[in-house]
């Protein structure tokens, strides 16, 4: 059985401390929350005691494993501190929006030889797992095109918008991950912003709708299609073509079923509405193997060094938006 504390219980560490609260091989406890109103809610939920410092956490004996969902400006400290303490982390992304403080991070962990393990939930996704594995599997033959869509119901609030890092951090940077995960490495960035949705967004120097081109080093192309707007419902697919055919990821919506009438024809259920009901498996599944890695020593994955290099996409993006030019990842 393995220990686990969850540091963070806003939104996705409450779905992180009740999954590991249901997973039959762990035990969650602790929980520890700056504020404090947060970790006393899920402590009622849960049954599981508040800690009353993060150093409660790091000196128990008890505990193997710790899941970081704090703000991102939290994650490097709580990650160097966390493997000092001979923990394995879960962090969600980003490890921060600062490159150079990522890989600053990541040069004073590597001594410990630390089991790190990012918060790339889409990964565990079984849709767009079964793709990635078929599409290994030489199914559709050699890459050469990916379309990656991802699209948000509604922008967030505004005090998220502030502290988010902007949509290339912090949405994108779920795409940039897998479009790697897919396509291997990638070569070069190209990307394309614009404020179509909300003109507070651009008040806050941000932009709210964008397209990213990239090279993969293996040659293949990949386009990605991100807005914070989406008038059906949480938008998120995939599409793999390659020389001998196409593997595809379509939306999922609450049942298969489809109205056909004399006024209208395929009518189906809205896609679900956004990431809390379209990835709570990928979610679940990310957790499990987290939880199995610290259990039987495994290799975490995907681990800092996906990370930093989805970072480094992301600030490449950036780079691109700004200088209206292809960026070269070197």
């Amino acid at each position: 059985m393995v220990g686990i504390a969850v540091v963070g219980c806003g939104r996705i560490g409450r779905i992180h401390a009740r999954n590991v609260a249901d997973h039959p091989d762990a035990r969650l406890l602790l929980l520890f929350d700056a504020m404090t109103e947060a970790a006393q809610r899920s402590s009622a939920e849960l049954g599981v005691k508040v800690a009353s410092s993060i150093d409660e956490i790091l000196s128990s004996a008890e505990i193997a494993g710790v899941v970081i969902a704090t703000p991102t400006e939290t994650h490097v400290p709580l990650i160097k501190a966390a493997v000092s303490a001979g923990k394995a982390v879960l962090c969600e992304k980003p490890i921060d929006l600062d490159l150079d403080r990522a890989r600053a991070c990541w040069n004073e962990i590597a001594g410990a030889r630390p089991r790190v393990m990012l918060g790339f939930n889409r990964r565990f996704d079984p849709s767009f797992r079964a793709l990635r594995e078929r599409l290994h599997r030489g199914e559709v033959g050699g890459l050469e095109l990916v379309v990656i869509t991802s699209r948000d119901p509604a922008p967030p609030s505004r005090n998220y918008l502030r502290h988010s890092g902007g949509l290339l951090r912090d949405m994108t940077i779920h795409d940039l991950d897998m479009a790697r995960y897919l396509a291997g490495e990638i070569a070069q960035v190209h990307a394309f912003g614009a404020n179509l949705v909300d003109p507070e967004i651009a008040k806050l120097g941000d932009i709210d709708t964008c397209t990213l081109s990239l090279r993969a080093k293996s040659g293949a192309l990949l386009q990605i299609s991100n807005s914070r707007r989406c008038a059906y419902g949480y938008d998120q697919r995939i599409e793999a073509f390659g020389a001998d055919g196409m593997l595809q990821a379509a939306n999922q919506r609450a049942t298969s079923v489809e109205l056909w009438t004399s006024e209208q024809t395929a009518a189906r259920d809205p896609v679900l509405h956004f990431f809390l009901e379209r990835y709570a498996q990928a979610y679940r599944s990310e957790l499990a193997a987290f939880i199995r890695g610290v259990q039987e020593g495994g290799v975490l994955t995907p681990d800092f060094t996906d990370g930093v290099e989805a970072l480094r996409l992301a600030v490449a993006a950036e780079e691109s938006l700004r200088g209206g030019r292809t960026v070269d990842i070197l």
